[in-house]
């Protein structure tokens, strides 16, 4: 966005509103808003310890999305609901007025119930006092439902979301139009009222532009008619050389409405996105009609974020403010007018072209300044507000062709979703946005699901988000808890997107209505600790890829890393041209930002959105060579030794980008393919490495975050994209991690279920930093290792000796030295860190334990006499073989708790010594394991396998696995009208569920 293009006079201006936004994505946060400290650092208290990571705060908890029918809620229930959150160690939940489920909208009494009323009011203070009791936050969105709307704002207003309408007639060689200047080709949508007529261009046609949706026009014969036009009225004769098209532009009101109205009486309007007019109508409605002296100061107790969803403004025609005219005009030097044939959109589809590069390089530089307008007057602006209340702004910037990556570093937290976001790249645009300003969370609306409402199994969720996560995520946010109820509803209760129009609807209704809310502690407990991680630090990539065009949630990633170099352990984030400017980018040490991410090198290719170009703004290329200079490694992949400007040229423009080219392509630095094969070879060639390097080529993901402690690597056996085939499969292979710190470190592997950080006692150590050890995860499964001091997680092991290689089945660290394991009699060899091999004996190893008779009880949850209320019907079994719910005819179409008992008969001669773990095959779809009256520690979804040796004892031992269920397959019978048509879902403990004992000696 920075490159300089003269306006009249030789002045350049395309710099105006580029400087703006980046202004704003550094601008210094309001006294008014406390300073937070970074999880991990000292200000935590007590710094890094065993409890640091095995009890996360509520600040790093996992949120819902809150669904409420607008204002008709009631205080005692919402504390309650607040609750039920906090019991089930959640960290705060954001209040959003949707309910697409309810048809007749007349049920929810708008009048006095809408959004912004005083039963809303009184609901948002209530939940933010019994928060405050708790120690959650609560966020709240803008406006109800989405995109950002207000009360009262009417489609004609000033502050109303605008769109640019056209007009069009077709004129044959010297014919004359006389009449009314054409119309729109759409009528104004409801409560539309007025149009404003801006302008009429007369073009030729220009056949060889044309595609097969778009007429070709020949951009040297646009002629602006405006000042012909009396009383609306137009005269024109077409010149005799070809055929040729009269343009109009009406600017008007789209007329667009929160989703699912209405919230509000009178009803809300959708606001200007782009103009201070929009931004001030939200927060004057916030200030004189929401904001009570009470719940101003609980905002600053309890209040976390004001939130905006992503920016799916609907219109007819082009996105529209009125100043964009004069903007377009600011940025570029040149007036919007001539251009605007290229630019205008008939229901999303472009409808005039000129010559191909030139019409890419218009759209540019308009989208460009639309992204300008829109960071400066709405994101910016709001989250200055916010900041003056305490609060911050969490969005999600992405839904139109803007600059979502800048967006992202002027945020306080940005959002993505795994709903709308088609891959992981998607995320990694937001992050380097959010990482190359300075922030910290990148958050994520998580689980929404077409056609799954109370289908949705955890285990789905996690192989979801793991990736996520690996790609930046940091925050989650549920997807979501509904409020228990509104007029006409059945069982189990209100819920925001079920049913939606007819069938079961998008995503999950969380909360106590559901079986597996038993069990959503140890949930809650995982993401936290992952979060604690995520949180902690810095992050780090490996390397930094530049993208002119700063769209995401659009599932476009980066050649040959996306698809070759994550596969090899690299890790990447995304740039756009606004963030080259942040006081962060410098280079030191051959690194870019290196008080952030520290990116070892830039990659730069052709722009995918536009025909993959090799396109570079002059100031952008200009900065790289500032970087190259200064001892950033750079790869370009492309002709860039003929690169082309993004946007229209000024004079010269294009020979001065070249110039610039050719002096950072000279540099040694800096390297030119051709291939994208080469890429991975040219930065060998420069010196490059990942931070962690696969021994094989692998579905693991990696997070690296740093810290003056220690290095995180937040590891998952995961996938590009949700939709990827053939499904990942189990990975055992070695991992080298480099500990970037000063100074010796040892691994520790944290365990997110458990809490547990337990020192590695195999691996070996390259002498420069360079940890390898062996990672075996299943498919969707996570794991952390930390590089940091002896003694970090409170262990007193020390400088001991580790293992290096063994052939037993495992080695870990005991009080009394290293320890090895093994499932089978033998000798086994085992080579220490200093040099000296030890040999082992293991003795016979009792056999598995296969369980072949189960007592089961299941608590099967049914309709009660109210919508919110559930009736539990008891059953007992006797199993001979463990079989899922759907194919027992007494549980055929029950849901809830089921608990299975069995006893496991262990040999008299079990000793001190022996030990085994627990795999308990195939759970559907949460589960607990109880072993001689003990409650275990969580069970990892994706691996239902724990280590029980410590519980064991001979002869007998009882054992409990309590699961629970989805509500689908009692909703497929209570209410067959919307879920009748889904299958049976298979619940339940189906295993096979093996004791797999084990022998555990002492090193001597």
């Amino acid at each position: 966005m920075t490159h300089s293009l003269p306006q009249r006079g030789g002045t350049p201006r395309r710099t105006v509103l580029a400087a703006g936004l980046i202004a704003g994505a550094v601008a210094s946060l309001s006294p008014a808003l406390p300073a937070v400290a970074a999880p991990g650092s000292a200000a935590d208290g007590r710094g890094f310890d065993a409890e640091w990571f095995s009890s996360p705060p509520r600040s790093v908890r996992p949120r819902f999305r809150w669904w409420w029918p607008d204002g008709l809620v009631a205080p005692d229930e919402v504390a309650r609901e607040i609750d039920q959150m906090a019991d089930a160690g959640f960290g705060g939940a954001e209040i959003a007025a949707v309910h697409h489920s309810i048809r007749d909208k007349s049920v929810l009494d708008t009048a006095h119930h809408g959004w912004g009323s005083r039963p809303w009011r009184d609901g948002v203070e209530a939940a933010l006092r019994r928060a405050a009791r708790r120690g959650l936050t609560i966020d709240l969105t803008l406006g109800p439902s989405w995109p950002a709307a207000v009360p009262g704002v009417a489609p004609d207003d000033e502050a109303a979301v605008k769109e640019l309408a056209h007009g069009r007639a077709s004129l044959t060689a010297g014919a004359t139009f006389s009449g009314p200047v054409p119309p729109p080709v759409h009528e104004p949508r409801s409560g539309v009222t007025g149009q404003q007529f801006l302008a009429v261009q007369a073009a030729r046609v220009d056949a060889a532009h044309s595609t097969r949706k778009e007429t070709g026009l020949d951009l040297a014969t646009v002629q602006d008619l405006t000042d012909q036009v009396a009383d609306g009225l137009l005269t024109w004769t077409a010149p005799s050389d070809g055929e040729w098209v009269l343009i109009s532009y009406w600017q008007r009101g789209s007329g667009q409405q929160p989703e699912s109205g209405p919230h509000s009486s009178p009803a809300a309007g959708v606001v200007d996105h782009f103009s201070a007019d929009g931004t001030t109508a939200i927060i004057e409605y916030w200030e004189t009609q929401v904001l009570t002296p009470a719940l101003r100061r609980l905002l600053r107790v309890a209040g976390g974020a004001f939130f905006e969803d992503s920016i799916e403004l609907e219109t007819d025609g082009l996105q529209w403010t009125p100043l964009l005219p004069e903007a377009f005009e600011q940025h570029t030097g040149r007036p919007l007018l001539p251009y605007l044939p290229a630019l205008v959109l008939d229901n999303g589809n472009q409808v005039f072209t000129f010559e191909a590069l030139l019409t890419r390089q218009i759209r540019h530089d308009f989208w460009e300044t639309v992204s300008g307008l829109f960071n400066r007057h709405h994101v910016r602006a709001l989250r200055d507000w916010a900041h003056s209340l305490g609060m911050r702004l969490r969005a999600q910037p992405y839904g139109l062709p803007t600059d979502a990556i800048a967006s992202a570093a002027v945020l306080d937290i940005a959002e993505g979703e795994s709903l709308g976001f088609k891959n992981l790249d998607d995320y990694r645009c937001l992050a380097g946005g959010r990482d190359m300003a300075g922030h910290t969370v990148l958050s994520c609306e998580a689980g929404a699901y077409n056609g799954s409402a109370y289908g949705t199994t955890w285990d789905r969720f996690l192989r979801t988000m793991g990736g996520a996560y690996a790609a930046g995520v940091n925050q989650t946010v549920l997807h979501g808890f509904s409020y228990a109820t509104a007029p006409g509803v059945g069982w189990p209760g209100f819920a925001a997107f079920s049913p939606y129009g007819g069938a079961p609807g998008y995503g999950e209704s969380w909360g106590p209505r559901q079986p597996t809310w038993r069990h959503v502690d140890d949930i809650a407990g995982y993401l936290g600790r992952v979060h604690r991680v995520l949180q902690a630090g810095t992050a780090r990539a490996d390397v930094a890829v530049f993208r002119q065009t700063g769209y995401t949630a659009t599932g476009i990633g980066a050649s040959w890393f996306t698809s070759s170099g994550v596969p090899l352990g690299w890790t990447h984030q995304f740039l756009s041209g606004p963030l080259l400017g942040l006081p962060g980018a410098t280079v030191s040490g051959g690194r870019l930002a290196p008080e952030g991410p520290a990116y070892k090198a830039l990659f730069v290719e052709g722009d995918f959105f536009h025909g993959s170009a090799p396109t570079l703004a002059e100031a952008d290329a200009r900065r790289l060579l500032e970087f190259a200079t200064a001892g950033l490694p750079i790869v370009l992949l492309g002709a860039f030794d003929q690169a082309l400007t993004p946007g229209v040229p000024a004079d010269r423009e294009t020979e001065r980008l070249r110039e610039v080219l050719t002096r950072l392509l000279a540099l040694p630095n800096v390297r030119r393919v051709t291939d994208k094969a080469a890429v991975g070879d040219a930065l060998a060639g420069l010196g490059v490495t990942p931070d962690a390097r696969y021994s094989t080529a692998s579905t693991l993901l990696n997070a690296h975050r740093s810290t003056e402690d220690a290095d995180f690597y937040y590891l998952c056996n995961g996938k590009h994209a949700e939709n990827v085939k053939p499904p990942v499969a189990a990975i055992d292979h070695e991992v080298t991690l480099r500990h970037t710190r000063h100074g010796s470190a040892v691994p520790y592997m944290l365990d997110p279920w458990t809490g547990k950080a337990v020192r590695v006692a195999r691996y070996t150590e390259d002498g420069d930093g360079g940890f390898t050890l062996r990672v075996a995860l299943q498919p969707g499964q996570t794991t952390i290792i930390a590089l940091g001091w002896p003694g970090l997680f409170g262990d007193r092991l020390g400088r001991r000796p580790h293992v290096v290689a063994t052939d037993a089945d495992e080695v870990l660290f005991t009080r009394t030295g290293v320890a090895v394991r093994a499932s089978k009699a033998g000798t086994y060899t085992t080579r220490l860190s200093q040099g000296r091999t030890v040999t082992t004996r293991i003795s016979e190893v009792p056999d598995p334990v296969v369980p072949d008779r189960w007592r089961l009880d299941v608590e099967d949850w049914r309709p009660g006499a109210r919508a919110t209320e559930t009736e539990d019907v008891r059953h007992t079994l006797t199993l001979d073989a463990l079989l899922p719910w759907s194919l027992i005819p007494e549980l055929a179409d029950v849901s809830g708790i089921g608990r299975y008992r069995t006893t496991l008969i262990l040999p008299p001669d079990w000793g001190a010594d022996d030990g085994a773990v627990l795999d308990l095959g195939e759970v559907g779809d949460t589960c607990r394991v109880t072993l001689n009256g003990t409650r275990l520690a969580p069970v990892d979804r994706l691996r239902p396998v724990l280590d029980v040796g410590p519980w064991l004892r001979r002869g007998d031992n009882a054992l409990e696995v309590e699961v629970a269920t989805p509500l689908i397959n009692r909703l497929r019978v209570a209410r067959p009208d919307v879920f009748g048509a889904l299958p049976r879902q298979a619940y339940g403990l189906t295993g096979p569920v093996r004791l797999m004992p084990y022998r555990q000696a002492r090193l001597t």
